[in-house]
């Protein structure tokens, strides 16, 4: 059985590949949307399939109660959750998990392009952790 810190990392390398090169070349300051934008002309570039923005219904005791989007799938199996921040904070960590969690999915990522240096960390659903 593959370590899920390894599970996805063919993928998850192009991921970070894409938003180093975002962040070499537009560096920080910008909104969100701008290396949302920037994040999909890399990511096509690297062959790599994805959705943006994908809404999904979130559910509390099987009642629809709302919808979120996430910035992107990859290959559907790998989230990707994008700040503009000065700093990312345990409440961008716990949005990144939640997302997993209403997706269903294993492997995110949260990349932060608002510090000087390009931020990203990997992040999985803590309640897929094995037994």
């Amino acid at each position: 059985m593959i370590k899920e810190e390894y599970l996805y990392s063919d993928i998850t390398e192009k991921i970070i590949d894409s938003a180093m090169t975002v962040h070499n070349i537009l560096g920080n300051g910008f909104q969100e949307v701008i290396y949302q934008r920037a994040m999909a002309i890399e990511m096509h570039l690297q062959g790599l399939l994805f959705s943006r923005e994908l809404e999904m219904p979130i559910f509390y005791r099987d009642e629809d109660i709302g919808t979120r989007r996430v910035d992107f799938f990859v290959e559907e199996k790998v989230m990707v959750e994008i700040k503009a921040v000065s700093e990312l904070n345990n409440t961008h960590l716990a949005q990144a998990i939640n997302y997993l969690e209403a997706y269903k999915m294993k492997v995110g990522l949260l990349i932060n392009f608002g510090e000087n240096s390009l931020k990203c960390r990997r992040v999985g659903d803590p309640k897929r952790k094995k037994k």
